[in-house]
């Protein structure tokens, strides 16, 4: 799919789901692949695609470990296979199968989480997809990956296509979401993106946090206190030669997720920051250790600070501590 302006604001308007089944539904043309739901082909943007090309796409209904047992079964065959689901179901209700099937046996299935974090809004705790990256950075050969918007979510599918390791795909934010890239760039599985250079702050951040990683970052900037920002959109493998690089010299390193604190993104950037020793301190911001009463998604993210002006904030608080 060609990238440019014109396609990131229409991918933007469709949304991160609609932007999946748009991404899909090129990437048949040009490769043999299969798409298995739990009866969500329309939730998962797949409407067109299902029309097209039925004999691509299986309905296993709302039987999720199903899901992952059939999607490992075309792997098996050596097919390519994409299986969705909302993101708590297709990773926290599969797991033994995760586990065995993906992790164990290695099968090169790719799970796409649909929307992480708080945007299943006043579905609430049940719904929102807040501790999956971090149980599925536990399972052994599985590739994790948090796409920063819709234009990064067609480069993921694209990429995945050809990935012959299991990958977990977790898609946050729902229609409207902000765009990051306009234009074509260099994207690989594992390799942060360096989206600002800085030389008193380091922002990590991956999702939908990173465009306002990027906002804060220029209000900080305003402010004098330099801050750097890196697209982390791999947790497992994490690239710790960037992170390390671009930490050097910093006083402070702050991640910015729309997942638990606990396990994800600030989980591995703080494993990688004690492994290499001599590095600033770590502040992690996403949602606390706790569940938490449901909102809307704007909303959830207010109360977690992972707006602009919180963000900010807390760099301004702990750059002063």
């Amino acid at each position: 799919m060609e990238i440019n302006r014109r396609n990131a604001r229409t991918w933007s308007l469709l949304g991160a789901r609609g932007t999946l089944g748009q991404a899909l539904q090129a990437l048949a043309e040009e490769k043999d692949f299969y798409v298995v739901t739990a009866d969500l082909a329309i939730s998962s943007g797949l409407k067109k695609f299902r029309e097209t090309y039925p004999d691509r796409l299986i309905n296993a209904g709302i039987a999720e470990q199903s899901m992952i047992g059939i999607a490992a079964g075309i792997a098996m065959e050596g097919e390519t296979a994409f299986a969705t689901s909302f993101a708590p179901f297709v990773t926290e209700r599969c797991l033994d199968q995760i586990r065995m099937n993906l992790g164990y046996m290695r099968l090169p299935v790719k799970l796409i989480g649909l929307s992480a974090g708080f945007e299943q809004g006043l579905s609430g705790c049940s719904h929102y997809g807040m501790e999956d990256a971090a149980v599925m950075r536990l399972m052994h050969n599985i590739t994790v990956v948090t796409p920063a918007d819709c234009t990064e979510i067609v480069k993921t599918i694209e990429a995945a296509a050809d990935y012959r390791e299991p990958m977990y795909i977790r898609l946050t934010g729902g229609r409207n979401v902000p765009i990051v890239y306009t234009e074509d760039y260099p994207f690989a599985i594992g390799k942060g993106i360096v989206m600002k250079e800085g030389t008193d702050v380091l922002v990590v951040a991956n999702g939908v946090p990173v465009s306002e990683s990027l906002k804060a970052a220029k209000a900080l900037d305003l402010e004098g206190i330099s801050a750097a920002v890196i697209n982390m959109h791999t947790i497992r493998p994490i690239d710790d030669e960037l992170l390390i690089s671009m930490a050097k010299g910093k006083k402070l390193i702050v991640t910015v997720e729309e997942h638990s604190i606990c396990g994800g993104l600030g989980t591995a950037v703080a494993e990688a920051a004690a492994e290499a020793g001599n590095m600033p301190r770590l502040v992690r911001l996403g949602m606390p250790d706790a569940f938490m009463k449901a909102g809307k998604h704007e909303f959830m993210n207010e109360r977690c600070g992972l707006t602009a002006e919180s963000i900010a904030a807390a760099v301004r608080k702990e750059m002063c501590a």
